[in-house]
């Protein structure tokens, strides 16, 4: 599990795809605090650290993954938002990510807002759903709080630090993302379905 508050902003310096899949080699700070089979949310999709060494580490992307996320338009020299796994003793600081993506979001407008940037993303019904004013969503791996919706489109607005910390301050219009959609809200419409259209008695 994850939180959505990235730890470092890593540096994509291979990447080696084929029929099975891909293998990404990335250079991190965090990787002294990386072990060989840890859980690494790499732009919020949860990968295995297959080697590590002092300056980065090497991971694996099925089909599957490449199939639901943006990780297969990785190049080298990309930068990406990672986060370790959560621990027990930490601070839920952001919201509650699997590192399990829904699906992906095409940016649509990047504008400045005072000193923070608002950024507007197509969302299709099937993510919509889950989305409500002021309620969670994860973009790359980023934990942010919905600012606005439309009929197919959420709002997020980024502060300073977000921009600066992540590479959401890099995006531009028409920039593909990884999306999560808050899992709570998943369990409940899986609890209410049997119930849907029945009326209280």
């Amino acid at each position: 599990m994850f939180t959505g508050l990235v730890q470092d902003l890593g540096t994509v310096e291979s990447v080696e795809s084929d029929g099975a899949g891909a293998r990404l080699r990335i250079a991190t700070l965090i990787a002294g605090e990386v072990s060989s089979g840890d859980s690494v949310a790499v732009n919020g999709a949860c990968l295995t650290a297959t080697t590590v060494d002092p300056s980065g580490f090497a991971t694996e992307a099925m089909n599957q993954t490449l199939a639901v996320t943006v990780l297969g338009e990785l190049a080298a020299g990309a930068r990406v938002n990672l986060e370790l796994a959560m621990k027990a003793s930490d601070r839920l600081g952001g919201h509650i990510v699997q590192g399990h993506v829904d699906g992906i979001a095409e940016v649509l407008a990047s504008e400045e807002d005072g000193f923070a940037r608002r950024l507007r993303v197509a969302l299709g019904p099937e993510l919509l759903r889950y989305a409500i004013d002021k309620g969670s969503i994860t973009l790359n791996g980023v934990s942010l709080t919905i600012a606005n919706l439309g009929d197919s489109w959420a709002e997020v607005s980024l502060i300073p630090e977000t921009l600066e910390r992540t590479n959401l301050g890099e995006v531009e219009p028409g920039d593909k993302l990884n999306v999560e959609c808050d899992v709570v809200a998943k369990y409940v419409e899986r609890l209410a379905a049997p119930f849907a259209g029945k009326e209280r008695t």
